[in-house]
Parts: C-alpha cells; structure tokens; sequence
C-alpha cells in the first residue's frame, strides 16, 4: 500500500506546484520605467532596473517580485556625486553591484495592494512592506508606489546632517504581458 500511496502523493504535490506557478501572470517590464529616489539632498534616479514579475489579482498566493537595480547606473545630475556613490562608504558598487527586492507576500487592501519582501543593499537585507497601486488595462498594465528607506539601516554612509537618513523611493513600473 505504501508503494502506491507515496508515488501518489508525491505526484498529486508536483501537479499541484507546476499549476500554482503557472497560474499568476508573467509580465516584461517596459524600458519607460521610473525608479526615483528624494532627499532634501541628494535626489536622483536610477537608469537600470530589471527582473521578473509574475502578478495576478486574483492569485496573489503565486505572485512574485524579483527585481534588482544596478547601482553604477544611479543619475543625480552631478558626476562628482554618481561617482562618490559608488564608492565603499556609500553603495560600495564594486562589492555589491546590485540592491535586489524579492517579494514574500503580496496583500490587498481596497483596491491597494501591499508586498512584502526582502531589500537586500549594500549587503544587508531588511524586510519591508511596500504600498503598491495596480492599474490593468488589459495587455499593458502599471505598478506605481512609494515608501521610505533609512540608509543607516543598510549601512550606506554615515551619520551626518549633509545627507538625511530617510530617502524616499518613488516607483512606475509599466509592463507588458508576456
């Protein structure tokens, strides 16, 4: 009987798995990203941001965010600063070339939604939770939000009144479906 039972099992379990990956919606994000980050000073954005989202309203238990940015293609408008930033103080690109966001959760509430997830800068990984607006229009569709990072968490420059410790990270992410 348990020769039957297990092989059974194990085959019910990865029917069940391939039809929970499959069932969320993959999504290509479109090159008209805006990854933006504010401070009293500095400000800037970031031009390379890439991965792999998989999101479905009705599915949120299979939706997945994995989403890096490269950190040598931050802008602030000044050359002197984009290349301080890359140094070890600050993002130490050399060592850690990425700051890297996977989602854990995603909840809804209202017509929000929040995902839950793992920021991974400079080394250091925090959990934080991000307000995220959904716009579907059928085969395009949007993710648009901001929240707050403090720097000091993650260990990107000192304490100091040049530069405050709360940067605040505003997104818009246009994707097409695959």
């Amino acid at each position: 009987m348990k020769k039957i039972v297990y092989p059974l099992f194990a085959g019910v379990l990865l029917m069940s798995t391939a039809y929970l990956s499959v069932n969320s919606q993959e999504w290509k994000i479109k090159d008209d990203f805006s990854i933006k980050f504010s401070s009293k000073d500095p400000s800037g954005i970031f031009k390379d941001f890439k991965g792999s989202i998989n999101f479905d309203e009705n599915e949120l238990g299979t939706s997945k965010f994995d989403l890096s940015i490269d950190i040598s293609s931050i802008s602030t408008g000044n050359g002197m600063m984009n290349k301080k930033a890359q140094i070890e103080e600050w993002f130490d690109a050399s060592k850690y070339p990425q700051i890297k966001f996977v989602s854990s959760k995603i909840e809804k509430s209202g017509t929000n939604y929040s995902v839950l997830g793992s920021l991974k800068i400079k080394g250091t990984t925090k959990d934080i939770k991000i307000p995220l607006i959904y716009v579907n229009t059928g085969e395009t569709a949007k993710f648009s939000g901001s929240f707050n990072v403090k720097r000091l968490d993650f260990k990107v420059g000192h304490k100091g009144d040049a530069v405050p410790d709360i940067m605040k990270i505003e997104f818009s992410i246009p994707v097409n479906k695959k």
